[in-house]
């Protein structure tokens, strides 16, 4: 039995899928509030779905350029609270479902250990349905587990929760805090490959501790865990 645990953005989907979710509920309710336009709503929204990729793209306030297109003033925490309790519509690929529930199939245990907020991650979570592969008791969110990787606390409670694992997997993306600890404490860890859509880049300088030992393309490919 192996003990297989995973990041959750980047890695389990594209957390960029997220942010595309919620911009659009985001630019759909600032369009709702854009009173005296002549231009119908959805028109609206859409158009101001495209206001904020393109300023997320540049580098620019997403929030700022959808109110500067809008002509509103909708706080910016307004729409950061929505930003963090969005229900996203995003999925599992094939691929990764594929994979997950392979490995659930042949008994080992399958483990998220995630940076991030209770209600987002969770959010997450269940629109993936990941509760199909993971159990409760092996989710480690930082937020409700009290403490952030690279901290050993989040790897060592496997370690301490299945002694008897014949190994410990990390596989992540984020090459800033993923793969360090796990590397010092004796993991095998996998990193996957920026297809050119994450959040994090991967091309920033680091040690080697900070590296994983397999890079990989995508979920599943060998060499297996």
């Amino acid at each position: 039995m192996k003990v297989i645990c995973f990041d959750l953005d980047d890695t389990l989907y594209k957390e960029v899928d997220y942010l595309k979710s919620a911009y659009r509920e985001i630019a759909a309710y600032a369009a709702e509030h854009c009173y005296g336009c002549q231009t119908p709503v959805v028109a609206l929204a859409q158009k101001g779905y495209e206001v904020m990729m393109k300023a997320y793209r540049d580098g620019g306030n997403a929030f700022v350029a959808l109110n500067e297109f809008l002509g509103l003033e909708i706080p910016a925490y307004e729409y950061l609270s929505m930003y963090r309790n969005h229900m996203p519509d995003i999925r599992l690929t094939e691929k990764v479902e594929s994979v997950l529930g392979k490995w659930r199939d042949e008994g080992h245990v399958l483990g998220l250990i995630t940076d991030g907020r209770k209600v987002q991650q969770r959010h997450k979570m269940d629109a993936l349905g990941l509760g199909r592969f993971i159990r409760e008791e092996n989710v480690i969110i930082s937020e409700e587990f009290g403490s952030e990787k690279p901290c050993e606390l989040n790897y060592r409670y496997f370690m301490n929760h299945y002694p008897e694992a014949e190994r410990y997997v990390y596989v992540g993306d984020n090459t800033a805090k993923d793969f360090v600890t796990p590397n010092r404490l004796g993991w095998l860890t996998v990193g996957l490959r920026d297809q050119g859509e994450n959040i994090h880049p991967q091309n920033l300088p680091v040690e080697t501790a900070f590296l994983p030992q397999v890079w990989v393309d995508e979920l599943g490919q060998e060499p297996p865990v």
